[in-house]
Order: C-alpha cells, then structure tokens, then sequence
C-alpha cells in the first residue's frame, strides 16, 4: 500500500474520481466483515451460529471507535523509531481539514482513514474462527479491543507507515498478506495455544451446519477483496490498481482450482468446502503479492496457496491444535505463501522496480520478504498468547465445559439461530434447537471430512 511525501512543486489536487473510487472501495471493505461472519457462521454448529456471527461483528464497533480516538494516529501518524506513529491531529480525527489531501495522493486524509479502518475491523475478526464454540463474548470483545491496540495498529505502522521499519527496509505487501492475514493467522495460533480445545475434537462430528452459507460468505468475500485489493493503491491513473483487479480474480480461480484438484486426487472428491476454502486461500495470498506480479504469475501463486493451504489444514490433527474453521491453515499458510512468493514472481514493472528472483533481482527481495513475515508473525503469536493468557487469568477466556456441550448461543446471547416452534427465540430457552443437518461430504473422504469439523 503507498504512502509517501510530495514535493510542494508537485503537490496533487483533489481528484473527485479517486475520492470516490476510494469510498467505494472501502465500502466493499466494509462489506467482507459480515461477509466472514456469514463465512464462518455457516461453518459451526448449529448451536454456535449467532455467537460466530456476533464475534466478527463487534469488531465493527469496537475497532471503528478504538480506530477514530487513536488508532489512526499510531498506524498511520509521524514515526517514533519504526514502531509506532503518533500525530495529535489524527486524534479523534478532530485535527483534519475537509479537503486536506493524504501526502502524495488525489484523496482527502478522511477517505484514507475510512478506507484503513475497514481493513483494521476485518483484521481481529478473521481471529475468530480458530475460536468457535468456546470464548466467553466478553472476554473476546476485551481481546478485539486490546489485540487491535497492542497488535494491529503497530503493525500497521511497521507495513504501510512512512518509517515504518518494514516499509522502510523494503518489504513489499500490497494490501496485507503481513499486517492483515499472518497477523492474525499467528494471533489464533497464540491464543488456541492458551485455551486449549473444544470438548470433543477429534472424537465428536463437528460438521458444518450450513454449506450453503459458507458458499454465500465466500462469494461475497470474493466480491468485496476487489475493493481489498485494487482499492490499496489508493487511486485509479497509472493502471497499477487494475492489474492487481485481474491478478485478484486469476490467482482466486487457480487456488479454488488446486484445492479441489488436491481433494480430488486424494480423497475422491470435490467438496463446496473446498472450493469455499480454496478460493479465500487464493485471495489471501494475492493480496501481498497482487501488484507486484504478471498474471501468469498469479496463477502460479494461486496454485501454490491452494495446495499449500489444503496440506496445511489436515496438520492441525496430526499436531493437536485446535484451530476450529482453519485460520492458521488458510491465513497464515496462505499469507506466508503470498508474501514469500513476491521475491521469486515480482517483475518489476508493475507498483515498483523490485524484481524477484525469477525475474533476474536475486534472492535480496526474497530476504526483505523473510524478515517481514518473520518479525510479524513472531510478534503477533507471542504478544496475542499472552494476551489471550492476561485474560483466561483474570476475567476467564472460556465458558464452561456445561454451557460449551448445550450451545454457546443460549448462554452468551439468550437467542437461537433458528426457531422451530414457532414462537421466537428466548433467553429462557423454550424454544427447541433444530437438529444439526447432515454434512453434505462422503464420511470415507478423510481430510476432507476433517476439515468439515466445526
């Protein structure tokens, strides 16, 4: 994502096609929230739907206030050592002026913040699915706010702030595959290192109850990350935005593609999940990595995500973590992915002259890329575990093992996804849960099955 200082001499106007490009953009941000809740909410048990939907969006609240008093001003406000940024203006925005413009940009300083907020909104929510079925709400609303803080906004700094240290030494990442997906990728790891697992994994079906929304949440996903993406150049003239428009979907196709064409070959058949799945491991890794590449070298990204995504997810039991809807596997696999393949398909010609190492500018971006995903995914597991630890102490992280068996809904919310009797939910709880429905996937397809599991 650019940022950058202009010279008065060359100092840019307001562009009223930009500014509304931009808001758009951030409006298809927005949506990608709700659009992972539905993602995730299908993937749970029934019992657990309106919980799952509620953790993605409280983060629309509580980040979106956290964002306004300070979270701006530490992103993206003048740099204190590579870490962190403070700028008092930023402060409760209160300090902008109405057409004042972002340094070097067509865009006023308003739509910048906006369209960043969508992005640090969506970043905690995309923790949630590694957590199903087990957090107290309170305790992970308590966790968006301080992760957002301690976390995110540093990190945003580190990526995309002007002396950022990672923005500084070279480290290319478009829209995310850094500060977004392995951010939080890493922060599940952290925290479902601390919690522990859900009573049953491994022994109890845990399938989904609703493919049919899983479908729909990542086709609105898939809908929304142009604006993710394409939006990040953060103007519309010199063509770099709409390359990163086609590497999107190209890369987003060719992972569904491999995912299935894995699951096939190993297991015998194509599921919806799968294709769900494969397709949000290709938007992932593009997103880094989206405008420094051909094309074709987006396919080569996709596929590679996809596969590796689909390996990575079987992992978790063969390792014993309990990450319930796959964001270590898809998020953080799919960002290293991402981020490490720009030091070998980066052509130089397209948002900066980087070349990687298939495109003769040796390994020297590669390494830039290495450290970056290093640091971040360093930082956020270690400071997200003891987070996550700080809070299990002290207000308690998880439910009861009781309320964990009958159904987080009732307990945390005092409502039911769906109504069977006819009378509307209750917190007293007359209304009957509906049966969870069958999965859709043969039972014999190993992995596959297992990765239908929460």
């Amino acid at each position: 994502m650019p940022t950058g200082i202009t010279l008065a001499a060359d100092a840019p106007t307001l562009s009223a096609a930009n500014t509304g490009f931009m808001l758009i953009c951030s409006a298809l941000v927005m949506v990608m929230t709700p659009a992972l809740a539905f993602f995730y909410g299908g993937m749970v048990r029934v019992k657990s739907v309106l919980n799952m939907l509620m953790m993605s969006f409280i983060s629309l609240g509580i980040v979106t206030i956290l964002w306004v008093l300070y979270g701006f001003s530490i992103a993206f406000g003048t740099d204190h050592s590579g870490l962190f940024g403070w700028e008092n203006d930023y402060v409760g925005l209160s300090g902008l002026g109405l057409v004042q413009l972002w340094d070097g940009y067509t865009i006023p300083v308003y739509v910048f913040a906006v369209f960043q907020l969508m992005f640090a909104i969506i970043t905690p929510a995309l923790i949630s699915g590694a957590l199903a079925d087990r957090v107290k709400f309170t305790a992970w609303a308590l966790f968006v706010a301080l992760w957002a803080t301690v976390v995110y906004f540093p990190v945003a700094h580190w990526v995309w702030g002007t002396g950022g240290w990672a923005f500084d030494l070279g480290v290319i990442d478009f829209a995310g595959g850094t500060a977004v997906h392995i951010n939080a990728g890493a922060a599940a790891l952290g925290v479902i290192l601390v919690i522990g697992k859900r009573v049953g994994f491994k022994k109890d079906p845990m399938r989904p109850h609703s493919l049919p929304l899983v479908m729909l949440g990542a086709g609105l996903l898939w809908f929304g990350w142009f604006g993710f993406n394409a939006g990040s150049w953060l103007g519309n003239d010199d063509g770099v935005g709409a390359v990163m428009f086609v590497n999107t979907q190209v890369a987003t196709a060719a992972a569904m593609l491999a995912w299935l064409a894995y699951e096939k070959i190993r297991h015998g058949a194509m599921t919806t999940l799968g294709a769900a799945s494969g397709a949000v491991a290709g938007l992932v890794a593009i997103t880094p990595s989206g405008g420094s590449c051909s094309p074709l070298g987006a396919i080569a990204i996709g596929v590679v995500a996809g596969v590796a995504c689909a390996l990575a997810v079987s992992l978790k039991y063969k390792l014993g973590y309990d990450d319930s809807l796959d964001v270590v596997g898809v998020h953080l696999v799919g960002g290293v992915v991402g981020s490490l393949l720009v030091g070998l398909f980066a052509t130089g010609g397209v948002q900066s002259d980087a070349k990687g190492l298939f495109y003769g500018g040796g390994l020297d971006q590669l390494g830039k890329q290495a450290a970056g995903v290093g640091a971040v995914l360093a930082y956020s597991l270690i400071a997200s575990a003891i987070l996550a630890f700080l809070i299990d102490k002290t207000i308690g992280m998880r439910v009861s093992e009781d309320v964990e068996v009958a159904g987080i809904d009732r307990s945390e919310h005092a409502e039911t996804a769906y109504d069977s009797s006819g009378v509307g939910s209750a917190a007293s709880g007359s209304a009957a849960l509906p049966a969870p429905a069958p999965a859709t996937s043969d039972s014999t397809v190993k992995d596959t099955a297992k990765k239908v599991d929460a």
